[in-house]
């Protein structure tokens, strides 16, 4: 046993002298005080006691008890509550010895709204605040967009927000393709609306059937009236129900409320597929790679996967899978205590669910094999760049830089990230130019964007970080002049084992015609076909497409702020009470003091500040 190893043995020996036998979760603790494993145990000090034993642990546990300095622990009531927590810890701290789960995205869902006489049909995001009914979550915009589509053509339910509602003074164009029944301008009633509400909501909870009766019934009754119009207006909203039931593999008629969870796994990579399916209909699906060691087997990164899957969003009753997983009933426990509801996960073997989960599986594959091929052009892609620029050996990271402006003001720098597994958009920064500097002086932007990082990374490098933080090679938008700008920062602080390039476009700007510059080596073009020229423009197009977004987003940002932001206890609401009222700042600060106090939310005390704010020089008493 090495002299680190025993180390970390006798701090876990130290925690086990206090250690109950209750369930909880453990966590380990690296010398920065950062989580490098956590762990759920049913019996904590029995289930810690084994990574004592350190001959019988694989290499990569054994390396993770080397680095350990310190355990924590949180005991639970029960193994269930501790999944949870534990599933709620990796998620949030991400340990390097845990399979992680990264899934930053939010899930658009679909709302009715129900704080307005005629509901509105809409996708949503984020919390759910607003007074309504949700379902989700949906994989992706274009599912929810989708179904919004054939809710307005089977309801005709409104989809404009309140504020374009109340402001119609005639039918839009929706009500003209007949995806919506105009209830802005009175063309259907509260109570002919409310049953189209009803019946949105019947056919949303997976009563389709009960709904196509309805309208069979409606198209019957107005036939027999002879309201020819009527009954073919109802036979499109059937024909419209029809298309979006149709079933199928993608759309199972068996399953109600589900999630199709399917794993694949190749060389040492996972993909899970997971298909959401609400109301018997599919709302879409999404692949995920979660993150983890080459050794651990797909059972176990499925298990994982699913417990932080749900740590943010509600599971459904049922869970449909394709591996046989490793303490399934406790993770099936654990969600069921999360929804207060049972929630069953199933291994189907035969049946139309088991066709479901075979078709996850084979997107899983897919996915995966389309990840991995990538990946395997990827590393052709960076070994050419490693041969072009006689670099020792393929760059594991590359940082690309570049700045945007307008006359210099709103200035930003940025920085994109890219690696054998393409670009790594959770390593991308942004810099606001501090200065003092020039408008439009490039070179002087680049030396702080530049300045910044590398005396951080030398910091973080300094404190232990991890090698993965510094680059092989920086590529900067621009000529030779740029290149000497960045050269003088990096020697000022005494980094030499970085490779600079500069990319730059030749005179006619043309893409494909660029000059490449670097120390060592005269300026030089590569053919317009190379693949390596490609990449390198992929780097720098996506460095300037990131600080073009950055710089606009700044620039909205300092639009949307005003003179009214500089005054004392003015926050947002008032802010737009004021701007509702007097249409601009310069309304505000034109308005004289009884016009103040006359805006609504605006009281006399709050009236007097705005005004003793624009106009300072002249005593309150003497305004009436």
């Amino acid at each position: 046993m090495n002299t680190s190893a025993e180390k970390g043995v006798a701090v876990i020996e130290t925690a086990l002298e206090t250690m109950p036998a209750n369930p909880g979760v453990y966590r380990m603790l690296d010398e920065k005080g950062e989580a490098l494993y956590v762990g759920k145990a049913r019996s904590l000090k029995r289930r810690v006691t084994s990574y004592t034993q350190i001959g019988r642990l694989p290499e990569r546990l054994r390396r993770m008890v080397s680095e350990t300095v310190a355990m924590e622990i949180v005991t639970t009531h029960t193994e269930a509550e501790a999944l949870l927590l534990e599933a709620n810890l990796i998620k949030r701290l991400k340990p390097r010895f845990n399979i992680i789960l990264r899934d930053d995205k939010s899930y658009p869902w679909l709302m009715m709204t129900e704080d307005h006489p005629y509901p509105q049909i809409t996708k949503h995001r984020g919390a759910q605040g607003r007074k309504g009914s949700y379902w989700g979550p949906f994989a992706s915009a274009w599912a929810v967009n989708q179904t919004v589509t054939a809710m307005q053509r089977v309801f005709l339910l409104r989809s404009c927000a309140d504020t374009v509602f109340s402001a119609r003074t005639r039918p839009c164009l929706l009500f003209q393709i007949k995806r919506c029944s105009a209830p802005c301008v009175g063309r259907i009633n509260t109570e002919d609306y409310s049953r189209l509400v009803g019946q949105a909501k019947a056919f949303l909870a997976g009563k389709s059937g009960t709904v196509q009766k309805e309208l069979a019934a409606e198209m019957e009754q107005a036939a027999e009236a002879l309201e020819f119009e009527r009954a073919a207006a109802v036979r499109d909203r059937i024909r419209g129900l029809t298309f979006v039931q149709g079933s199928g593999v993608v759309n199972p008629a068996s399953l109600t409320d589900a999630d199709v969870i399917a794993g694949w796994q190749t060389a040492g990579q996972t993909c899970v597929q997971v298909f959401f399916v609400r109301g018997g209909r599919n709302n879409g699906n999404r692949a995920f790679f979660p993150t983890h060691a080459k050794p651990e087997e797909a059972p176990e990164v499925l298990s994982a996967f699913i417990a932080q899957f749900y740590d943010d969003k509600p599971p459904p009753p049922l869970l449909l899978v394709n591996q046989d997983l490793p303490e399934q009933d406790l993770i099936a426990e654990a969600l069921s205590l999360k929804a207060s509801r049972k929630v069953e996960i199933s291994l189907p073997q035969r049946g139309e669910k088991r066709a479901v989960v075979l078709h996850a599986e084979t997107n899983a594959r897919e996915a995966l094999e389309r990840r991995l091929a990538e990946t395997a052009g990827q590393a052709k892609l960076l070994e050419g760049v490693a041969k072009l620029f006689c670099l020792p050996g393929t760059p594991e990271r590359i940082e690309v830089y570049d700045n945007s402006h307008i006359m210099g003001t709103n200035p930003y720098g940025v920085m994109v990230v890219s690696g054998p597994e393409g670009f790594i958009k959770a390593a991308y920064r942004k810099f606001g130019i501090r200065g003092p500097i020039a408008p439009g002086d490039d070179f002087a932007m680049m030396r702080e964007v530049l300045q910044r990082r590398f005396t951080r990374a030398m910091k973080e490098q300094a404190e232990g970080a991890t090698a993965a933080d510094w680059p092989d090679l920086l590529l900067i938008d621009g000529g030779a002049g740029q290149l000497s700008a960045a050269r003088d920062v990096l020697a000022d602080l005494g980094v030499q084992d970085v490779k600079l390039i500069a990319i730059a476009k030749g005179p006619d700007r043309d893409a494909g015609r660029e000059w490449l510059h670097t120390d060592g080596m005269v300026p030089f073009q590569l053919p317009p076909r190379d693949p390596v020229l490609y990449f390198l423009q992929r780097l720098r197009d996506e460095a300037h497409r990131f600080a073009i977004t950055t710089h606009r987003a700044g620039r909205s940002k300092a639009i949307r702020q005003s003179e009214l932001d500089e005054i004392q206890g003015i926050g947002a609401a008032r802010k737009r009470a004021l701007l509702n009222h007097f249409g601009s700042a310069r309304g505000v600060k034109m308005a004289g003091l009884t016009d103040l106090e006359a805006a609504p939310g605006i009281s006399r005390e709050t009236a007097r500040r705005v005004y003793a704010h624009f106009h300072p020089g002249v005593r309150m008493e003497s305004v009436s």
